[in-house]
């Protein structure tokens, strides 16, 4: 995979999956300039005994972010949070990158299949689907990168497998297909596409596809326990407990209150949010993690 000689923009490299992003473009030897708000910059300093530049960068000052832009073959963003972020910090990225003159951007999508979803199933899914239609009128190249639901969710955060009662829950279908990746994996496949000129409109990725079945089979399998299924009911009902969620609990101002996990959940069990056609195998040297690992550690 060849690197680019231009800088890689990054966005969000603080954060989780963006900081695995860094590190995987360091690791393919690209060069990688992390823009950071100010004040953070100490967070990376590893980095920079890397090669990476680390700019602390004001992301409301469009001057600013145009000026940390510039030179740039690619803008990555790994930003996290809700309509400010999602929509407002990044729509002016992408019009920095426009400004500077960047060819390509990867936006903040890295999720299940949100291109599938009506509106109004999925909160925060809603505003990359608003982000989506700025993106593509931009004078711009995009790719987004769909991965399904991080693997390490599994390992306690969503309710999945529930190891203290040995059971795996599901709504709907226990045959229903769904689709994770791990964080890692994420983020090495996204600095192989950063360095990919001839990336589509979206790319697809899973780590591994499992039915509740299977999560059953691989948890007995790992913990030498045997595993039982748990049906909470329906894909209707689960939406009943959304709304009431909402109303008692509304926490709007937090990125993954409980009924957001709900949504969640609810997009990848009705098989709307399911992903099709991956494209795992665009980079043949590329090592996949599946359930069975994750689950072992």
């Amino acid at each position: 995979m060849p690197t680019s000689p231009s800088p890689i923009i990054l966005a969000g490299a603080t954060g989780d999956l963006g900081g695995r992003i860094g590190r995987s473009l360091l690791t393919l030897g690209a060069p990688v300039r992390a823009l950071v708000r100010p004040g953070s910059s100490h967070r990376l300093r590893e980095w920079e005994t890397r090669g990476a530049e680390v700019r602390e960068v004001d992301f409301e000052n469009l001057a600013a972010l145009t000026e940390a832009c510039r030179g740039g073959s690619c803008v990555v963003s790994a930003l996290s949070g809700l309509e400010a972020v999602i929509v407002g910090v990044q729509s002016r990225l992408l019009d920095a990158a426009v400004a500077a003159g960047v060819p390509r951007f990867i936006p903040s999508d890295f999720s299940i299949d949100y291109t599938q979803l009506p509106r109004g199933t999925n909160r925060n899914l809603d505003l990359r689907k608003t982000f989506q239609y700025r993106l593509e009128a931009a004078p711009v190249r995009a790719t987004s990168i769909l991965n399904g639901m991080f693997t390490e969710l599994l390992n306690g955060e969503a309710p999945f497998v529930l190891r203290r009662i040995r059971r795996v829950m599901y709504w709907g279908s226990a045959d229903q297909p769904l689709d994770f990746t791990t964080k890692d994996d994420t983020a090495m496949f996204t600095a192989l596409a950063v360095l990919d000129n001839t990336t589509p409109r979206f790319l697809r990725i899973a780590g591994d596809t499992l039915t509740a079945q299977g999560l059953r089979d691989v948890a007995t399998e790992v913990t030498g326990e045997p595993y039982r299924l748990l049906t909470a009911g329906g894909t209707g009902l689960l939406s009943t407990v959304i709304d009431v969620t909402r109303l008692v609990a509304p926490k709007r101002e937090e990125i993954y209150p409980a009924w957001q996990g709900m949504q969640y959940m609810r997009n990848m069990y009705s098989g709307r949010g399911k992903l099709h056609e991956l494209d795992n195998d665009r980079y043949p040297d590329m090592k996949w993690t599946g359930v069975r690992e994750v689950l072992s550690r």
